[in-house]
């Protein structure tokens, strides 16, 4: 049953159907079930793959593009079960910032239990418990019309990452309204350009030129966004305009091709999405210290001239590729 916003009464644990990732691959579906705490307050279990062909598991960090992900598939996920937001609808993503915990593992073990123990999984270490919670909803009605979440990723007690995101949610006439003829998906995949070459893996953070977003310019701190729209993870389906999560792999692969530390990870991130980026024109990517963090780098796109998207990109260097440490454990690697 769908409670309202006014039901402050906690629910049992319901699984999350597949079309609420909004992916249509069952085996890219990373949420398993969710439950309501309070009128605005969830908990949502994740479940993380042991190998995966796009991120990366078997190293001892966090995959910052899996943890994105991870998120990214709450804000349709609550918005569906939570907020009688209709299958259809568009949402739209205008900020996600993110910051991952320390990898130490004293600090991990100092860190109090934050999840009860009935909703912790159980010798499950790829296993997450996302503590959402929306805040300043807008509402058209009974659903909602907007959101901002704030979120706690946690292994067992152990703080992996937290995130705030603020999403829109548009009726599909609406849509069709803002885009324009950019709303036909077949028209706008008619007039894609085809994929430029690929930046060399190794400076994108890559192990395969398949996932490099990227392509290289004469003009230092430049590059060219590359967009294959027949890459399976990053265009899971058809859509109009190019993904917020290949934007956000296009901000860690610029801030890696910059950075003097390799290889190194994006363990911070400030995102702002200003405009869609459409297939049928270039896309510049550009790279240069951040003005207001000067340990982080700004990456811009811009298309047309106009800024699409900009995120401040705080790196580490990536921890040693060695048997990982389970995340439910505390202890040396």
């Amino acid at each position: 049953m769908t409670r309202t916003h006014q039901d402050p009464t906690p629910s049992p644990w319901a699984p999350v159907p597949q079309s609420y990732s909004h992916k249509r691959n069952a085996d890219e579906t990373l949420l398993t079930s969710w439950r309501r705490t309070g009128p605005d307050s969830f908990l949502i279990r994740a479940r993380w793959p042991e190998v995966h062909p796009f991120y990366t598991t078997r190293t001892a960090g966090i995959d910052p593009l899996l943890f994105g992900e991870t998120i990214r598939q709450c804000l349709p996920t609550l918005s569906h079960a939570a907020y009688e937001v209709p299958l259809g609808h568009h949402l739209l993503w205008e900020t996600y910032d993110y910051e991952l915990a320390t990898d130490d593992p004293a600090a991990s073990c100092a860190t109090p239990a934050l999840t009860p123990a009935s909703d912790r999984p159980h010798d499950a270490p790829h296993e997450i418990v996302l503590h959402a919670g929306c805040h300043d909803v807008t509402r058209r009605g009974t659903r909602a019309s907007a959101a901002t979440v704030r979120i706690r990723a946690l292994q067992g007690d152990r703080l992996i990452g937290t995130a705030t995101t603020r999403f829109s949610i548009q009726t599909p006439a609406v849509y069709r309204r803002l885009r324009g003829e950019y709303a036909d998906i077949a028209h706008a995949l008619e007039r894609r350009l085809p994929p430029p070459t690929p930046l060399a893996a190794p400076e994108a953070g890559r192990s395969r030129p398949y996932d490099v977003v990227l392509s290289p310019t004469d003009i230092p701190g430049r590059h060219r966004l590359r967009v294959d729209t027949g890459h399976p993870v990053l265009f899971d389906h058809d859509v109009d305009h190019v993904p917020g999560m290949l934007l956000i792999d296009a901000a860690r692969q610029a801030a890696h091709a910059a950075s003097p530390v390799r290889p190194a990870r994006a363990v911070g991130m400030t995102t702002r999405f200003s405009r869609y980026v459409e297939f049928d024109a270039p896309c510049w990517v550009e790279t240069a210290p951040d003005p207001a963090a000067p340990d982080r780098l700004l990456v811009t796109a811009r298309q047309h001239d106009r800024e699409c998207f900009t995120a401040s990109v705080a790196l580490a260097a990536e921890p040693a590729a060695s048997a990982p440490l389970p995340l439910d454990r505390c202890g040396a690697a």
